[in-house]
């Protein structure tokens, strides 16, 4: 009986779209609408936008309502990067010395001054260490075994804000919600292990990159299980300090990793720094010292040792688009306020130049609020139809091919490699997800089977069904799309 009601739905929904055209401006498809009505999200918030090659749209439902976005912010925070600071811009990280060389010792000061790249990490390098081992190869090959001064972090080129406005106290310990400095490593987290290779009840084995540091320190109250059991995982770091308590259970035999975010990331950068010379062999007597002072900031009388740049900008956007990285983005925020605004780069003055770049694009920022420049941000609100027409304006920008090329590939890259894999939409959509509690939105290009190219923004939100759920009623979307025009 229940099938046969489904079947009669869908004949009722094809005759409904017999006479209602699907190009009517502000109307969606019966069959959207059937799918929608018939899911277990049928009381969340959709909002549908879809608009052909011309701009012109095509479906639509709520498209003039505000959403919550998601991550799907990043595509317009990622336009504004490459618009305001260009596709090849590279960010410089600089390591000075003060002071003189007496036979085999530096006596002063090393200082690194942090222009805010968030890339100093092991995805764009082999080794995460790549940097302070350049550095030892240095200082190395000009015969110093010892600084007899501090090691000196600069990060005032951005506000001493850790976070943006709005975001949860219980994300803060994970990798997704690291601390922002304009002097950061390995994503300013640490890399915990644990091996559930123990007796039932007794504590697993941890270990953690890089090599074990003091800096952090981990509360191991963590369980093994018996075999079979399900893994609970259970980590929070003690807000305002690096002391991360595990309260994991695991099943006999298990292996875990899992990021965790750290306190103070530039103080992590040179303690990392101090004991990687030390490791090396050289002996570091002197303090470690962090300075923020942007205003009195000065290189005068300062020896430049070395300088690394980063990848091209592009490079960054494609990482920052394609695996949704929140710290890329909120770090590349108070980069673009930094070298537009000329002072100190914080997050609100970054949200000016997104909102600007808004502007330019035929949005009307006064219904647009914003508190993050990544989505992670419950608070974000924007309009459906905004997010669309951004992705049509982005069109006609010399940096667009850069765009593209950042978007997850359904089925194949990315935040979307998972998905779609079996579906006739597979390799066909380009584009960005976004997720967090209740809500679940997806923007890009969808290249239909007459090889049309479809623009498309999908928005659910305060669901409360599972997430896989609305993900297959996202496909079952694109799949009525891709074969309907």
């Amino acid at each position: 009986m229940q099938k046969f009601k489904w079947l009669i739905g869908l004949l009722f929904a094809g005759i409904f779209c017999f006479y209602l055209p699907f190009t009517a401006t502000g109307q969606i498809a019966a069959e959207i609408d059937f799918l929608i009505d018939r899911s277990r999200a049928n009381d969340a918030f959709w909002a549908i936008q879809v608009t052909d090659s011309t701009g012109k749209v095509i479906e639509s439902l709520n498209g003039d309502k505000l959403i919550r976005p998601a991550s799907n912010l990043k595509l317009i925070s990622s336009g504004a990067y490459l618009d305001e600071l260009g596709k090849d811009y590279r960010f410089e990280t600089k390591l000075y010395g003060r002071g003189k060389k007496v036979e085999n010792r530096w006596v002063g000061d090393l200082i690194i001054e942090g222009s805010g790249d968030p890339s100093i990490n092991g995805e764009f390098y082999e080794d995460p260490l790549f940097l302070f081992e350049e550095w030892y190869q240095l200082l190395d090959s000009l015969g110093i075994d010892q600084i007899d001064g501090s090691i000196i972090g600069y990060d005032g080129l951005f506000d001493d804000v850790p976070y943006p406005k709005g975001w949860e106290w219980d994300d803060l310990s994970y990798y997704y919600a690291p601390e922002i400095s304009a002097l950061s490593f390995n994503f300013n987290v640490v890399d915990l292990e644990v091996v559930a290779d123990g007796n039932i009840g007794s504590k697993p084995t941890i270990r953690w990159f890089p090599f074990n540091t003091p800096y952090v320190e981990f509360v191991n109250e963590q369980t093994i299980t018996p075999p079979g059991t399900k893994f609970n995982e259970s980590y929070r770091r003690v807000l305002g300090t690096n002391t991360i308590i595990l309260r994991s259970t695991l099943p006999q035999g298990y292996y875990e990793t899992e990021p965790l975010s750290v306190m103070s990331p530039t103080d992590y950068f040179i303690d990392t720094f101090a004991r990687y010379l030390e490791q090396s062999g050289i002996r570091v007597r002197g303090q470690l010292i962090t300075e923020s002072d942007f205003y009195t900031w000065s290189t005068d009388n300062l020896e430049l040792f070395a300088t690394h740049q980063s990848p091209p900008l592009y490079e960054l956007i494609y990482w920052m688009n394609r695996e949704s990285d929140n710290l890329f983005a909120e770090m590349l925020a108070k980069k673009v306020a930094q070298k537009k605004y000329n002072t100190q780069g914080t997050t609100e003055l970054g949200l000016q130049v997104i909102k600007e770049h808004m502007h330019t694009a035929g949005i009307d920022t006064s219904v647009v609020r914003m508190r993050d420049a990544s989505g992670m941000a419950p608070a974000n609100l924007i309009r459906a139809s905004d997010l669309n027409h951004y992705l049509q304006f982005v069109k006609g920008k010399p940096w667009y091919d850069s765009m593209v090329e950042s978007l997850s590939v359904s089925g194949l890259n990315g935040t979307l490699g998972h998905r779609f894999r079996n579906s006739s939409v597979n390799q066909r959509f380009f584009g960005k997800s976004g997720f967090m509690a209740g809500v679940r939105t997806l923007s890009g290009y969808l290249t239909t089977e007459s090889d049309s190219q479809l623009t498309v923004t999908i928005a659910t939100n305060n669901y409360t069904t599972s997430t896989s759920h609305v993900d297959w009623v996202h496909e079952q979307i694109l799949e009525f799309l891709y074969k309907n025009y």
